[in-house]
């Protein structure tokens, strides 16, 4: 049976909600077995900090992730966040296991649904970073980002609650009040969440009348497709 690892802690809530779908979704199409699943649960603060500090370091210490799931018999791994794609590039290329992208699913399934222009949350660092745009890019979909003062709202209530796994009804409402906003000034005709953590706080299928794409859905959408076989290769 093909093994997963998953680099989770990045952070806890968002990690048990990636074990808890990849079964679901295992027990829809075969109920008679269970996935093979290897997780290394890393340390969110430290990974924010190396994440701020020192890109170099992050990935060292996601590379060492990775070579303890190897080693524990993994045959991909996959990163349950989205913030550290920062350094995927890097990590594709001196990994020696096969890693699976949170953002080329993403972009394969905005694609499959004829967007073209999408507006981006999560962590301050994901929403002014070029990985999703780069991405979307290839595929001719143009990413929005909120303005300044809203990324650092958002990146505020991402770290200060989300990631200790609070989730208020004050802030969902102002996280869609800021969608509507820009909904009628960006003409956008979808919202990425990107963090694996806004899933939790926003969990329709809908956000301000505007379709949602689901990172952490299409994520485990793709990994439940390697495992069983659907998926081959190097980068996917």
């Amino acid at each position: 049976m093909t093994r997963l690892g998953l680099v989770g802690g990045l952070g806890p809530e968002s990690t048990i909600d990636y074990y808890r779908r990849i079964l679901d979704k295992w027990k829809a199409i075969d109920p008679t077995t269970s996935p093979s699943i290897v997780i290394d649960s890393l340390d969110v603060k430290r990974a924010l900090d190396l994440v701020a500090q020192d890109r170099e370091k992050l990935t060292k210490y996601l590379l060492t992730s990775i070579q303890r799931l190897a080693d524990a018999g993994a045959d991909f791994v996959a990163i349950s966040a989205n913030t550290p794609h920062l350094v995927f590039d890097d990590l594709v290329a001196r990994a020696h296991i096969p890693l699976l992208s949170i953002v080329e699913s993403c972009a394969e399934e905005a694609s499959r649904r004829g967007m073209s222009r999408l507006l981006l949350l999560g962590t301050v660092f994901t929403m002014e970073a070029p990985f999703y745009p780069e991405v979307l890019a290839r595929r001719g979909i143009h990413v929005v980002a909120p303005s300044e003062d809203e990324r650092a709202w958002i990146h505020a209530i991402y770290v200060g609650e989300l990631l200790r796994g609070e989730f208020h009804d004050s802030t969902r409402r102002e996280l869609v009040a800021i969608v509507e906003g820009l909904r009628q000034q960006a003409g956008i005709e979808g919202v990425i969440l990107g963090g694996t953590e806004l899933p939790l706080l926003l969990p329709h299928r809908e956000v301000a009348t505007l379709p949602v794409l689901d990172t952490t859905e299409l994520h485990v959408d793709a990994i439940v497709r390697r495992l069983r076989g659907g998926a081959a290769g190097g980068r996917e």
